[in-house]
């Protein structure tokens, strides 16, 4: 079994209030993860798996800001102009935001306090096949399978003056 480790460096991470979560070698898209992770880094645990469902049910895009050729304007979008609604993909990661939400009430973290600090997806190993053709000829027909990391963090709790 190979041993895998975070593109973010341990020293970075406080082992008491952060969880971590990961998808390794899972069969989406990884310019469609990579661009949903660059979308919910940043939003707080419940803010996400929100967003994350209506993706899936096609109610917001993705905003898509590097793999974008060809990809057509979408309604709702602020910083970019070009949008999908990749639903495996979301899915995916939406599975992974709910592991890393159970190892987080593992360890006894408020659930209601979790922010992403760290969600990546890069590609992982190639699935190489051949399709045979006419004339002894074949055609490769590989794919590429996707990592995907999230890292939560508990924020501290933010103190309401009463007037």
């Amino acid at each position: 079994m190979p041993e895998w480790g975070y593109s973010i460096p341990e020293e970075a991470l406080d082992p008491e209030k952060t969880v971590k979560a990961s998808g390794r070698e899972v069969r989406v898209s990884h310019k469609s993860a990579r661009e949903i992770c660059k979308t919910i880094k940043g939003m707080n645990l419940n803010e996400a798996k929100r967003f994350l469902r209506d993706v899936i049910a096609k109610k917001r895009a993705v905003p898509f800001t590097r793999f974008k050729k060809k990809a057509g304007h979408r309604h709702g979008l602020e910083k970019a102009y070009a949008g999908r609604y990749p639903v495996k993909a979301a899915k995916q990661v939406l599975k992974i935001l709910e592991g890393a939400e159970a190892n987080a009430e593992n360890k006894g973290l408020d659930t209601e306090r979790l922010k992403i600090i760290h969600a990546s997806a890069y590609p992982g190993m190639k699935i190489k096949r051949y399709m045979p053709r006419a004339f002894g000829r074949a055609t490769p027909k590989f794919e590429t399978l996707t990592h995907i990391e999230l890292v939560l963090e508990e924020q501290p709790e933010t103190i309401t003056e009463e007037a």
